[in-house]
């Protein structure tokens, strides 16, 4: 059974504070990443997937981020079944973090 965290944007910004190696996803589409996005984010999508998942760490702990944290939770599951084990999805997606860091 894949699994991944929920986690909320104060547990995001408590990580990024305590763990130096912390991956961030973006799965938004390139405009709105263009647009605004969280600081050391990568905007994952179709066309990087397969090299992104073959030249990432996939035992430090990955972040998904969508617009509204739905999306995420696939994306999460994707992830965790390709190979990574500590992967979170992101409650309220980016909106949640902008509105939280505004």
């Amino acid at each position: 059974m894949s699994t991944f965290q929920h986690l909320s944007v104060n547990q995001l910004l408590h990580m990024q504070g305590s763990t130096a190696e912390l991956q961030i996803v973006d799965i938004r589409d390139a405009a709105s990443f263009a647009a605004g996005h969280i600081d050391t984010a990568f905007n994952l999508n179709n066309e990087n997937i397969s090299h992104y998942i073959a030249e990432a760490d996939m035992d430090q702990p990955i972040i998904v981020v969508c617009y509204h944290g739905i999306s995420s939770q696939s994306a999460a599951t994707f992830l965790n079944e390709q190979g990574f084990d500590d992967v979170y999805s992101l409650d309220g997606g980016y909106s949640a973090w902008h509105q939280a860091n505004a």
